[in-house]
């Protein structure tokens, strides 16, 4: 090996790395917002996935289910029965906020699918309001954005 004393200096590296951490950190704090927005559009399909396999859980299991949607303190859950374990529990965002509609935050499915109850609860999302409505019947339900 000849060594002709060619190569980086010190502060050609240093240019180098500096222009790579920039471009970096340039790429990190623009991620954090779309991190935050996706958090938010994926709780409605959380929750429209949840409502949705409760109705299969209560109808393949012949049993009656209780839907409890505690707004307030950020958190839902779906219960068999009191003395077996949850079927759904989920925490969410403080940025997110379920408040009433035409009927209070607590319904039951029953064996054969159907809510106890049919209306309208509404969901809102930093400036976005969703209204989810249950339908009087078969149990089905829709979401709309308002």
């Amino acid at each position: 090996m000849i060594f002709d004393g060619k190569g980086f200096t010190l502060i050609e590296s240093l240019l180098v790395l500096s222009i790579f951490m920039l471009l970096t950190s340039v790429t990190v704090f623009s991620v954090k917002p779309q991190f935050e927005r996706t958090e938010k559009e994926e709780f409605m399909a959380m929750l429209e996935s949840d409502l949705l396999f409760a109705q299969q859980y209560a109808i393949s299991h012949q049993r009656e289910l209780t839907v409890n949607l505690l707004g307030g303190n950020h958190y839902y859950y779906i219960r068999d029965r009191t003395d077996l374990p949850m079927v759904v529990e989920r925490t969410f965002s403080n940025d997110i906020m379920i408040l009433e509609g035409t009927f209070s935050l607590y319904f039951k499915i029953t064996p054969s699918g159907i809510v106890s109850k049919f209306g309208s609860f509404y969901v809102q999302i930093g400036d976005r309001k969703y209204q989810v409505t249950l339908l009087i019947g078969k149990g089905r339900f829709y979401v709309a954005q308002g």
